[in-house]
Formats: structure tokens, sequence, C-alpha cells
């Protein structure tokens, strides 16, 4: 069977098993391992084996430019899938069984945006790109750790400014699905820095559009809703340390940086993020604050398990220290 084949077959068949947002990042992982199969000239799915996997990964680094966090993801979905294909009897066990994914217990925890930084960008954005598209959205992000789909999803009618709060809504049968469901619904406060910056977005800088369902998103260009790339594209621009402080860290000569020149690239600069990070740094920040982790859940959308696992990034001394002010003992 050729792989294109393969894929489709096997997105078809996840389509009603998984949510939207599971289904289009299964697809955008699949189109690049078929993109990899088209340049090595692989036209049979029965035929890929190790060396195909370990081509794919240094295919995935030097290509595609995305980091190691990125890149085990990418391989957990090329799992899944060839799982499927070894169920349907297209390769064999081994290929899955020996499969062999970095290990990202560190890169997990090291891979988010500290307060720092998210200082640093505000205080660029405030000066350089006041209220504009992408000031709103990081503003956003940083302060509700909200999900890059939770954002797409806003409408303008789902902002309170006299209340200070936004509305987050399932509505996936108009395009705008939230990852856990009508389980992910709640109504999130703002802080009135934030609402200043939303005020001046919607009066100043918003595309004055509605989405093919007539309504008026948050996020709009002059098609409609913003697409979910777009989004990440506005995210990855904005943190290079070069588009903000004009440095770069890592030495390189900006006039020959493809990531610094072609924003299309800004993913491939090794310290720009994509927005789940920011969400990862904004439940920490939250949670240095001295806030609770059980009103975080509520907050961010997240079991106190899965925050304590994968998004609690403090040090031990950073609890401490924590603990030593909720005591009173300084």
């Amino acid at each position: 069977m050729k792989p294109e084949r393969a894929v489709e077959r096997y997105l078809k068949e996840r389509k009603p098993e998984v949510s939207e947002s599971t289904h289009y990042n299964h697809a955008c992982t699949l189109n690049a391992f078929l993109e990899f199969c088209e340049e090595e000239g692989l036209d049979n799915i029965c035929e890929v084996d190790g060396f195909h996997i370990h081509d794919f990964k240094i295919f995935r680094r030097e290509v595609g430019g995305i980091n190691e966090v990125t890149l085990y993801k990418n391989l957990c979905t090329l799992r899944v899938f060839l799982k499927w294909c070894r169920s349907m009897e297209l390769v064999d066990s081994s290929v899955v069984e020996n499969m062999i994914l970095p290990d990202l217990e560190d890169d997990a925890r090291d891979t988010m945006l500290d307060a720092e930084r998210a200082d640093q960008i505000l205080n660029y954005l405030e000066k350089f790109e006041y209220a504009t598209l992408r000031h709103t959205l990081f503003a956003l992000l940083w302060d509700t750790g909200f999900r890059i789909g939770t954002a797409r999803a806003i409408d303008v009618e789902d902002y309170h400014p006299e209340e200070q709060y936004v509305e987050i809504r399932h509505r996936p049968e108009q395009d705008t699905p939230l990852k856990n469901g009508t389980r992910a619904e709640r109504e999130v406060n703002l802080h009135p820095w934030v609402c200043d910056i939303l005020d001046d977005y919607l009066q100043i800088h918003r595309n004055d559009v509605t989405d093919e369902y007539g309504r008026e998103p948050l996020f709009s260009s002059s098609r409609g809703r913003t697409v979910r790339s777009n989004l990440r594209m506005h995210i990855n621009r904005v943190t290079r340390p070069c588009h903000t402080t004009g440095e770069c860290p890592h030495g390189r000569d900006q006039s020959e940086c493809e990531a610094a020149q072609d924003y299309d690239h800004a993913s491939k600069c090794p310290t720009s993020v994509s927005p789940h990070p920011i969400r990862r740094g904004a439940i920490t920040h939250w949670l240095n604050e001295g806030h609770s982790k059980e009103l975080l859940s509520d907050r961010m959308n997240v079991s106190a398990k899965t925050l304590e696992k994968h998004y609690d990034a403090r040090s031990e001394s950073e609890k401490r220290e924590l603990r030593r002010r909720e005591f009173g003992m300084e």
C-alpha cells in the first residue's frame, strides 16, 4: 500500500475517535512523514524499517527545524500510526516495538516561557506593537494560560469588559471545538491590564468581520476567524530574542539567520516557543505567586494531577521560598 493511502485510511478511521485538534496534529505530522517518504522514494508502507524511522528523525530536525519536544511528539504520532499499520498487517511488529523515543523528562519541564522573558516581551509589545493582534494574543495567553484553540474560539461577545472576564464555550459544529469539550466551558477573570489591551485592540486593530457562521471572532483576519497556524506563527515570531532585544543569544549573524530574516521560519530559532510553553510558564508563574492548584485547575482547565505532573515547573528552591512566605517565616 502506498504511504499516502495508508495515512488517508488511518486519518479517516481516527477522525470520529479523537478531538479535532488531535486529528489536526496527527494530520500535520503524517503529512511531514509523507514528504519524507517522497524524498526517500519510499512508495510502499510495507517497506518501512528502523532505518527509515532514524532518517525521519534527522529529516525533521534538519529540514523541519523542530525542537526536541516537537520531535518527540512527532515520533509518538508516527508510532501510533505504525501500530495501526501493524494491526492492518502492513508493517512488521518489530518496527513498532523497536522504536526509540528521546527521554524528555527534563526537556518537558525546561520548555516553558519564564516570567522574566514574558515581561520582556510584554514591555516590547507595549512600546512598539501596542494593542495589535500579536500583543493582545500574547497578553491573553500569558494571563490565562489558555490553549491556542481556546483563544481562537473566543468571540467578541464572549468578552465582558465591564465585569472583566471572558466566557469559554465549546462549539464544534461551528469550527471552534475545545480540547476537553463541554468540560472546558467556563468563565475566566482577566487582570485589568489585559482588559485595557483588549479594549484598545477591539477599537483600533481588530478586523471588523464575521466568520462563515455569522459570529464575530475576537482574533480575526480579513477573511474571518484566524486559523491556528497563523496564531502559532505570531507566537513563534514574538518569542525570538532578536525580535524583542535585537540580540541573538546563540551568536548567530542575524543577516544570515533564516529564523531572523524569514517570518515563516521563526520557529527555527532555538529560543522561540510555541503557545504551549507559554501555558506552562503562566501556570508556573501563578503557582509561584502562591495560588492554589485547585483554583488554577479550574482556571486553566487541567486536572490537579496533570498540573502537578506536566505544568508545575518550579524548582525545589522556589517551592521552599513560597512556603517560607506563606508561613510568615521571612
